[in-house]
């Protein structure tokens, strides 16, 4: 049987809305030009601390807590539904579900709003449960809170698989003998997956379920 870690945005949804939305409104809010929406996309899965000391120039813990509150504003109340499911998700984990796999979502992004995305869209069927960050940024390193799934779901390393579209889904994975899967129809390149050690990348949802079911022993490959 095969454990499946699903990160949430950029692999299962595609958030890029409210998310640049969230952003444009934390930096207006303090009085700080926007990037355009696309440099601004490319901070679509990172740690959100890490996204603002990038965007802000500064490791000033209180002007990023600033930006942090800030955005969870607005993304609390409006921008965590600005997003959709990416098309073929349903039914991939809809095939991996009745072929025995147990998913579960591994995102960065607070628990309590993952749950409430999850729930919202239709996904909440599928997985035995969601794990995310705290608030206070708790397991918000992706390595940390796969460690903490392995250990909170007694899973063997060895018989997981971690899905995700950026490095950090890939390093994270790569930490814990967890084998990762790069996608590519999220935010992060192929050059920027092969570069984080990911040797096997999934074009489209469609083919994610044969490429986990179809070969038990996870052996690298690319479909």
């Amino acid at each position: 049987m095969v454990n499946v870690l699903f990160d949430l945005d950029g692999t299962l949804t595609d958030p890029r809305e409210g998310i640049v939305a969230c952003l444009k409104y934390a930096l207006l809010g303090l009085g700080h030009d926007c990037p355009s929406d696309l440099d601004l996309a490319r901070f679509i899965g990172p740690p959100l601390k890490e996204s603002f000391a990038v965007l802000l120039h500064t490791a000033d813990r209180k002007q990023i807590n600033a930006a942090v509150e800030l955005y969870r504003q607005r993304f609390s109340s409006k921008g965590m539904l600005e997003n959709t499911v990416y098309p073929g998700i349903h039914s991939a984990l809809t095939t991996l579900r009745g072929r025995g796999a147990l998913l579960f979502v591994t995102t960065s992004k607070p628990r309590v709003f993952a749950e409430r995305i999850v729930e919202h869209f239709g996904l909440k069927e599928y997985f035995c449960a969601v794990y995310g960050s705290e608030l206070d940024g708790t397991r918000s390193d992706k390595g940390d809170l796969i460690a903490h799934v392995l250990q909170a779901e007694s899973l063997s390393p060895h018989s997981t698989v971690m899905v995700g579209d950026r490095a950090h889904d890939i390093l994270g994975a790569k930490a814990h003998a967890v084998f990762p899967i790069g996608v590519l129809w999220g935010y992060g390149s192929s050059d920027e997956l092969i570069a984080a050690g990911a040797t096997t990348l999934c074009a489209k949802p469609e083919t994610l379920d044969n490429m986990l079911l179809s070969n038990s022993n996870l052996n690298p490959r690319s479909q």
